[in-house]
């Protein structure tokens, strides 16, 4: 199947879950084989801004109950079968595959101080929820190379915008955080989104929606390694 990017980019937008970028693999990359044929070429889809969510919260209301991972499993696995592309996800494995890594392979973005990737347009506010793996060798636009917004941030607000300093260079105190958002006092937190991240100002205009934010906090907190469990 012959395929262009900005077909493969509408059809994706169409399916509520955008393109975030691809490359063409080599052999340090850890990219899986096409089926049966080495990968020629692997597409990131994800969100960047509040794009997916809307998608996906017209899904859950036929379906309230519907996972985030469910859908994004059906509605990908349904583009790969119909594009002729493996499927990979991050939520999945042994194995589990390098999605930061391909990230930085296929998109313009860099870690922060938080461990999280940032783009230079988007901030904090986008992700990684899937990969399809091509045989084909895709003819690919160019990549934005741009440099990482927190080279040129000296105040570096998100390591001062947690109530409980769990973001300090290079370190995540998860159980301070943890035990912050199963407190009261983590109430704001728990609506609102994570104050670090909220703190960044790169991408203020692409900062989820209160309900998506709601949304990834609960699964945090229901996910989250807590002593003795």
């Amino acid at each position: 199947m012959l395929i262009d990017w900005p077909a493969l980019s509408a059809r994706c937008d169409r399916a509520g879950i955008p393109l975030r970028g691809g490359f063409h693999p080599c052999d340090d990359d850890g990219v899986p084989p096409a089926g049966d044929l080495p990968a020629g070429t692997l597409v990131l889809l994800g969100n960047a801004g509040p794009s997916m969510w809307h998608a996906f919260s017209r899904a859950r209301e036929d379906a309230p109950d519907l996972a985030l991972d469910d859908w994004t499993s059906s509605v990908v696995s349904a583009l790969a079968a119909e594009l002729g592309a493996t499927a990979l996800f991050p939520f999945t494995g042994p194995p589990y595959w390098p999605f930061q890594r391909w990230a930085q392979r296929a998109d313009s973005v860099h870690p922060s101080p938080l461990g999280i990737l940032i783009h230079p347009r988007f901030g904090l506010w986008h992700g990684y929820r899937a990969a399809l793996v091509f045989p084909e060798r895709l003819s690919l636009p160019p990549r934005e190379d741009l440099p990482s917004p927190c080279a040129s941030c000296a105040d570096r607000p998100c390591l001062h915008g947690c109530p409980v300093s769990a973001f300090s260079p290079g370190s995540y105190d998860v159980a301070a955080c943890v035990g912050h958002l199963d407190a009261q006092a983590g109430a704001a937190c728990m609506t609102g989104g994570c104050l670090s991240r909220r703190a960044c100002p790169v991408g203020q205009e692409h900062i989820y929606p209160e309900a998506q934010r709601r949304f990834h906090m609960r699964a945090f907190r229901l996910a989250a390694p807590r002593p003795g469990r």
